[in-house]
């Protein structure tokens, strides 16, 4: 990290300061997006960032820890996720190793089993997972929570995070209340595969984050992937804006967009064309059912489109 670039959270006064951050950390933040952060920021309230797959929800809290210095925690979601793996568990193999040792050293018979429970069950023995580190931070700047995809979480799951975001403690029965002593920046994503109870929403700033428009995506690729011409990125964020308009089963994102960019360049391409299209069509769609529309709609057709689009100046 580049801390001399870092900015604290107290320094992001305005909008324009954070989509000014954003954007020196290479992310092109909309009005709408760099709104919703400096609220979240500055009213200190988790950021709930919905939309498509590969649109940039993941990558801001990324950014967003590099460009304030505080860590990022991520907390990736996932059917069946309960509180052993989100918020805290026991180190049980050095549990029974420590009651093992009381045992052969004789200090199990002359200790009462309060004293011996007491022991077990304290902060050495404590393991710390994403929500309870988030909480507990105790030096430095405030940290990125990343609860990344909670859609794919379950309802009880919801439920917990509902009230862990509420107050910002969490109760360990063995060992009291932690309480945020400095109050994380909390980035919830989801990509909608199910809807989020309306309860934790509320708890929450909503931003809908869409497919950036054509001369954002081309500045994306400009920014991210400087070793390509202009004129090339503009034929890709022009073919990746007409591939998603084909009703695909999964419509690339930015993060494709960013990776067939990428390819191109390596690859040392200048501009497409039908073969280039063909051979490197793997990169920015992963499902043979999208593969063949594209071919049934016309590869030629594609790369038209990306020309005719790509030559278009605002």
């Amino acid at each position: 990290m580049n801390h001399a670039s870092s900015a604290s959270s107290g320094s992001l006064a305005s909008v324009t300061d954070v989509r000014q951050q954003l954007a020196a950390h290479q992310y092109l933040a909309d009005d709408g997006l760099a709104t919703a952060v400096f609220l979240a920021i500055t009213l200190k309230r988790p950021l709930f960032l919905e939309g498509e797959a590969g649109v940039g929800k993941t990558e801001l809290a990324k950014v967003l820890s590099t460009m304030t210095g505080g860590e990022l925690i991520r907390l990736q979601c996932y059917e069946g996720i309960d509180a052993s793996q989100a918020v805290y568990d026991w180190d049980y193999p050095r549990q029974l190793l420590h009651l093992r040792a009381a045992e052969a050293s004789g200090e199990a018979s002359s200790k009462a089993t309060a004293s011996l429970e007491n022991e077990l069950y304290n902060e050495r023995f404590l393991i710390r997972r994403a929500l309870l580190r988030a909480i507990d931070h105790r030096d430095g700047p405030p940290p990125v929570l990343l609860i990344d995809e909670i859609d794919r979480a379950d309802d009880e799951f919801e439920a917990y995070l509902l009230e862990v975001l509420s107050d910002f403690q969490i109760t360990i029965p063995e060992l009291g209340t932690y309480r945020a002593k400095v109050t994380p920046i909390v980035v919830l994503t989801s990509n909608r595969t199910r809807d989020v109870h309306d309860a934790l929403k509320r708890r929450c700033l909503y931003h809908w984050v869409d497919h950036p428009d054509f001369e954002r995506e081309v500045s994306i690729v400009r920014v991210r992937v400087p070793q390509v011409a202009e004129s090339l990125a503009r034929q890709v964020a022009a073919a990746v804006e007409s591939l998603r308009t084909m009703s695909l089963y999964k419509p690339p994102g930015v993060a494709e967009t960013i990776d067939w960019a990428t390819a191109l360049g390596q690859l040392g391409v200048r501009e497409l064309n039908d073969a280039v299209v063909e051979s490197t069509l793997g990169v920015v769609l992963k499902y043979r059912e999208d593969h063949e529309r594209v071919r049934e709609q016309g590869v030629a057709q594609l790369v038209k489109q990306a020309f005719d689009r790509g030559m278009t100046q605002n």
